[in-house]
């Protein structure tokens, strides 16, 4: 970059947003770090240049002002230099997930972008079918990345049309999709997006020194949003040398690069801290954990404050993509005084510095700096006596019992909490075969760093509901609990109800006629049906004991190199599902009959129906890897593992339709063969 090309970009950009921030410390300390990747880390002055190439060539494109530029893409220093270049440009950025390909293509297809910023080895999956423009990052974008200054005129890059001047406040900067299990898309302004790094920069007392670990997913407003935290404040990112983060990666991050703040989730904090020697013995260099995404409750909250060094801060920080992650925040130092029963209390605390936030009709309203009308964020809280924001659950959890009456879990889990031997747990109405909705409670240990919880075993229903007595109202009490190692969390941190296991209820009896069940025909006993969780979780093992054993039983079969992307990609999910679908098959041929004999068809067919869905999950794994390792011209050995494998696939197919077109056995009809 020439010092001439230097002065007239920044004298355009007249307007305060957090580009203009951002380039003014670039242009102040242009060897100071601003992205630690590894190989891949960059300092302000390469970080920049890097952002100005890649806006040029989004220019040349021809992005229109405000036009939306969407980035999918694994390389998170990368997506920081197309985030940068799409404002450089005069546009508006959204994060896309490239991590989860069909997620990926529905952000798409709802925000409708201008441009996609994605790999190669992305490309193909993100494809929505709507012909977007793409610009593959690496290639045509990472080839002029790679240029320098002093380029040849004659370059189409040269040509560019020269970098738009500041927007204004409230243009928009970035689209941020919402948490929820149904996320939506939100524009932000950059006034709004300016607004939010300021307040939160006054919280956290940010500096230059600092060194920023965000571990939510690129998509989530924690990151798309939150990175404007470390480069707007001359400060430096943290990125991961592999996406996504994983909790050993994150700890050698956190130790080996002197992370001073780190923003995570519940879950991942508690779990970074499990093991500690003692109280102030965790990261010395970690000075603030904030932590979002999800309830934090206030004996966690706690423990996690014991385990850091003395001095250092524990927020529970409560944000919205609505205000660009920022909403209101709590500490302990808040607390006029201890409270009791601190495993039943999540406290929101007081809003950020320009927001406002109230609670009407039991709702809580926020309103970010500059906003209009308060915004419902969907959650239930309390103004308590203190002045503090108590959290009291989300709208969305509610749960409809039969008769109309409805139901928040969230104080019936808290209530469940308590217990000494639940960390978390989730409340949720699953239909019954045997009647109406019953209330079913999922429950998990404490995780390893909270410390404050003593060890316990997870209670069973009767211990449950003994534990609840006189809490919660009888027809309340959940009717069945599921002890789980821990809940699933979706990629912003949040515990996920719809991931959630369903229980295995025993099935509905099949009634003879005049009212009597017959014995014979009836439904089997639980203990000798087999439940879906078991072919689930038995499945994936012995599909995992598959893949270990693959190349030794067949070496070379799986062997991908030389195939480029995203080809290799796809045959390795392929190997993959293939192994799992021999495990589920063992689990299916040794207890999946008892299931199919409680449909009450005879024995004879369901027996041949067991043996051909068992044989139709087993032979695909053997079967590719003896096909990857046959010539093509080698016709003795094609000929074989045809009439082995595929002439018996033939078989079993039409032996399963003649099960399922099969009517079921009249308990009155009695027949010797299925004696």
């Amino acid at each position: 970059m020439t010092q001439g090309s230097e002065s007239v970009r920044f004298g355009k950009r007249t307007a305060d947003t957090v580009l203009h921030r951002f380039e003014q410390w670039a242009r102040d300390t242009p060897g100071a770090h601003a992205l630690i990747a590894g190989p891949e880390s960059l300092t302000y002055g390469q970080l920049d240049e890097r952002a100005d190439r890649l806006a040029h060539r989004l220019l040349a494109a021809g992005l229109p002002p405000g036009g939306l530029v969407a980035i999918g893409t694994a390389r998170q220093a990368e997506l920081v230099v197309a985030v940068l270049a799409a404002l450089k440009a005069g546009g508006t950025y959204v994060v896309v997930d490239a991590e989860t390909p069909l997620t990926g293509q529905r952000q798409l297809t709802a925000a409708d972008p201008f441009v996609l910023l994605t790999h190669l080895a992305h490309r193909a999956a993100l494809d929505n079918g709507s012909g977007l423009k793409v610009i593959r990052l690496g290639a045509e974008a990472g080839g002029i990345a790679g240029q320098r200054g002093d380029q040849p005129a004659d370059r189409p890059e040269a040509q560019a049309p020269a970098l738009p001047s500041a927007p204004a406040a409230g243009h928009g900067a970035a689209l941020l999709f919402t948490g929820a299990a149904e996320p939506r898309a939100v524009p932000v302004s950059h006034g709004l997006l300016l607004a939010a790094h300021d307040s939160w920069a006054e919280v956290a007392r940010l500096t230059p020194a600092d060194r920023h670990l965000i571990t939510a997913g690129t998509d989530v407003t924690a990151f798309a949003a939150g990175w404007t935290g470390a480069l707007c404040s001359g400060g430096a990112l943290v990125l991961p040398r592999q996406s996504p983060w994983k909790p050993d990666d994150i700890r050698a991050a956190v130790e080996g690069e002197h992370v001073t703040v780190l923003h995570t989730d519940p879950a991942t904090a508690l779990d970074l801290l499990r093991g500690e020697e003692g109280p102030g013995t965790a990261y010395r260099s970690l000075r603030l954990l904030a932590v979002s995404g999800d309830r934090l409750y206030l004996d966690d909250q706690a423990a996690l404050q014991v385990l850091l060094r003395p001095g250092a801060r524990v927020l529970n920080v409560y944000g919205l993509a609505e205000s660009a992650g920022t909403g209101a925040w709590f500490e302990l130092p808040q607390l006029p005084r201890p409270l009791d029963d601190p495993e039943e209390l999540s406290l929101l605390g007081t809003p950020f510095p320009g927001h406002r936030v109230e609670v009407r009709d039991g709702q809580i309203r926020l309103t970010p700096p500059g906003a209009g009308d308060a915004i419902p964020t969907g959650d239930l809280g309390l103004l308590r006596e203190d002045g503090l924001l108590e959290f009291g659950g989300r709208l969305g959890d509610r749960i409809t019992l039969p008769g109309g009456r409805s139901v928040h879990p969230y104080p019936i889990e808290s209530a469940i909490r308590s217990h000494e031997g639940i960390g978390s747990v989730i409340v949720n109405g699953v239909d019954s075969a045997r009647g109406p909705r019953r209330l079913v409670a999922y429950v998990a240990p404490p995780t390893g760093g909270s410390s404050a919880r003593p060890a316990a075993p997870l209670p069973d229903i009767e211990e449950l509901r003994e534990h609840l007595s006189g809490k919660v109202p009888r027809e309340e009490t959940p009717r069945t609990v599921i002890r789980l190692r821990a809940l699933p969390r979706n990629r912003a941190g949040r515990e996920d109800r719809a991931a959630l296991p369903l229980p295995v209820l025993p099935a509905a009896k099949a009634v003879a006629r005049g009212g009597s069940t017959s014995g014979k025909y009836g439904s089997a006993p639980a203990g000798e049906s087999l439940p879906a969780s078991c072919v689930g979780c038995g499945g994936v093992g012995l599909g995992f004991v598959a893949l270990i054993l693959t190349n030794l039983l067949w070496p070379g079969s799986t062997d991908l190199t030389g195939v480029p992307q995203p080809w290799a990609f796809l045959f390795s999910v392929l190997y993959l599902f293939e192994c799992a679908a021999f495990g589920v098959g063992v689990v299916f041929l040794f207890g999946g009959r008892a299931r199919m004999r409680s449909r009450g068809r005879g024995r004879r067919i369901t027996a041949a129906a067991h043996v051909a869905v068992s044989y139709l999950l087993l032979a695909w794994w053997p079967q590719d890897n003896l096909y990857r390792l046959a010539a093509k011209q080698d016709w003795p050995r094609q000929a074989a593992l045809v009439y082995s494998f595929n002439i018996p696939l033939m078989i079993a197919g039409a032996v399963v339709a003649a099960y399922l077109v099969a009517k079921p056995a009249d308990p009155f009809d009695f027949d010797e063969d299925d004696d």
